[in-house]
Order: structure tokens, then sequence, then C-alpha cells
């Protein structure tokens, strides 16, 4: 139940901040099908940052300094929602400046991003993957007994074991940074006013609302979000690596936030069922039903194929019994012009 537990939480986190990503460009009027694209350039900017950047940790490391070693995660989370950020403003311009088709500049970016993060790799390391340096990110980057003091956990008993021992410190500043901007786009004057620009920019205009302003700062945070989500994913599900790929993270990012009805409850609680399944997908033949350590999932007669594709078909399944009954902002996708005001 840890294993399964824990296995979750790494797959539904870079969901769950993704499809945040996308609240909020939808939610100022602007449809960001680019989350992908994001994803796999954060990713890469996350990634190289580790890897040029770990000597300079490597006393840290040997000498066990935990919090120096959680400091240089948060930093490295930093550049990558930083380029996220600046990645979509590509998405902006396009969608704010020019008017242009959302859905054919979020696809343009999506089909550009891989292209240019292989491009960028076999440039500055001549290869086709990107890695840390030296050791694996469980090792750099989990949080682990020691760092707590012996003991400590084991009190905690299955809590400590679950959410405190071998947990990477990402997936907690994700979880906080879930709910402070969820806060932000719901409690706050910020996000009333941007969530306006995505129901009826005229109106927000009306009130002296910059409708073009707020769809370039929602943008910008969709960006900063999907691009910290690209890089938490290369850093917890693919052993800090990048190589142009995400695996499809950003399309179930979006199908996560559609079944979740752009809301930020619903989303964190579809987040965590496609995190289940995708868990099942990638640990079936360690995962134990009875624990007993015999009877394994890989030994019920089923397919491998059935469950690597269980994710994805669990996503059609679930979009095509609840797309019609999600509402989306009424304006989003739709350019705004202050001429049909």
């Amino acid at each position: 139940m840890t294993f399964l537990i824990q296995q979750t939480l790494i797959y539904a986190i870079p969901l769950m901040i993704v499809a945040l990503a996308g609240v909020f460009a939808e939610r100022s009027g602007i449809i960001n099908l680019a989350l992908e694209g994001i994803m796999i350039f954060g990713a890469f900017v996350g990634v190289f940052f580790v890897n040029h950047m770990q000597p300079a940790f490597s006393a840290a490391k040997e000498a066990g300094n935990w919090m120096t070693l959680q400091w240089f995660a948060i930093l490295a989370m930093l550049v990558a929602a930083l380029m996220g950020a600046v990645f979509s403003l590509l998405l902006s311009f396009a969608s704010v400046n020019l008017k242009a088709d959302q859905t054919i500049g979020g696809t343009a970016l999506n089909l550009m991003a891989p292209a240019l993060v292989l491009f960028l790799i076999r440039i500055l390391e001549n290869q086709n993957t990107i890695q840390m340096a030296e050791g694996d990110a469980a090792s750099w980057f989990m949080i682990k007994k020691a760092n707590f003091g012996y003991g400590r956990t084991e009190s905690m008993g299955f809590l400590g074991e679950t959410f405190v021992n071998r947990v990477y410190l990402a997936t907690y500043i994700c979880i906080i940074l879930f709910i402070v901007l969820s806060i932000v786009l719901y409690k706050t004057r910020f996000g009333l006013r941007l969530r306006s620009c995505g129901e009826n920019p005229q109106a927000a205009d009306s009130l002296g609302i910059n409708v073009y302003k707020m769809r370039y700062a929602g943008t910008t945070i969709s960006g900063a979000l999907a691009g910290l989500g690209g890089f938490v994913y290369a850093l917890t599900t693919a052993n800090c690596t990048a190589n142009g790929d995400v695996a499809g993270f950003g399309f179930l990012a979006l199908a996560v936030m559609i079944f979740g009805n752009w809301k930020p409850l619903n989303i964190a609680g579809a987040a965590l069922l496609f995190g289940l399944f995708k868990c099942v997908a990638a640990s079936y033949s360690s995962i134990d039903i009875n624990g007993d350590g015999v009877f394994l999932l890989a030994q019920i007669g089923i397919s491998a194929h059935l469950y690597r594709m269980l994710p994805y078909i669990i996503t059609l399944i679930v979009l095509a019994f609840t797309s019609k009954k999600s509402r989306a902002p009424k304006a989003e996708g739709v350019p705004y012009d202050k001429g049909l005001r």
C-alpha cells in the first residue's frame, strides 16, 4: 500500500499542477493546448540546469547536507518554471497580439518543442538524452529517514513510511503551490478579474480591466506551472533525464482539466484517479494485491500491453461520458476585439 500511494502521487502531482496551468490560461480566455510542449521544454531546462550545477553541490551531497540539496532542487524548479513562462509568451503573443487561432498556435508549439529540445541536446551534449551528471534523482532529491533523525518516521508508523520517508520534496512543493494558486484564482481580486476575462471580456473591459494584460498574465502563469510540471515529471518519473518526450502527460493533464470541469478540487481528485491508473500501467509487475509477495498483477494473465494502454483507455472513456457536462469558460478561444463591445 505504501508503494502504491507513493507511486500514485509521483504520477498524479505533475498531472495536477499542469492541469491547473491549463485552468489559468483558459479562465483568462486562452486555450493552452501547448501544455505538452511547455512540459517538454521545462523538463529539458530543469535537467540541463541540474546537470551543469551538480558539481557545485557535490560536496553537500557527500556530506549528507540534505537542506542544501533540497535548495538545489527548488532552484532547478524555479529555473524550469521561469523558462516555461518565457516559452509560453509565444502563445500569448500569437493569441493576443496577432489574434491567431489558439488551437493552431498551441499545436505548433507542441510540434516545435520536442524538435527544439532534441536540437539543443545534440548541440550542447552531442547525444539524444541529457541526464544528471552523477548519481540518480532519488539519491539527490528524496526526503530520507536520516534527514529527520532515526526513529522519527518509525514512530509515525504508516504515515511516516508513506508520506515522509523517501518522498520527493518537489511533491509537497507542488501540493502547496496548487492550494495557494487555487485560493488566488477563486478568493482574490486578481483571480476574479482573470476569470471575468474568460467569461465576458467586454464586460470586464467596461469596468476598466485590461483584458490583454490579464490574458498575458494567465498564459504566463500557465506556462510557468507547465514548465514546473515538466521538470517534476522528469525528476520523479524519468530519473532526471530529458529526451524531448513526457509520455503524453500534457494531453493527459488536459483531460484531467476537462474531467475536473476547470475546478481545482475536482482536478485534484481526477489527477489522483489518472495517477493511480498510470501507476498500475508502469508498476503492474511490482504490485502485490494480497500483500504476501506472491499474487502480483503480472500473474493474473492479462497482457502487459493492456496495462500500458490503461491510462489512455480510461482517458477516452472518462471524456466520452463527462465532456458533454463540462462547462468551459464562455470566451475561451475567442480573440478579444474592443470593437465588438
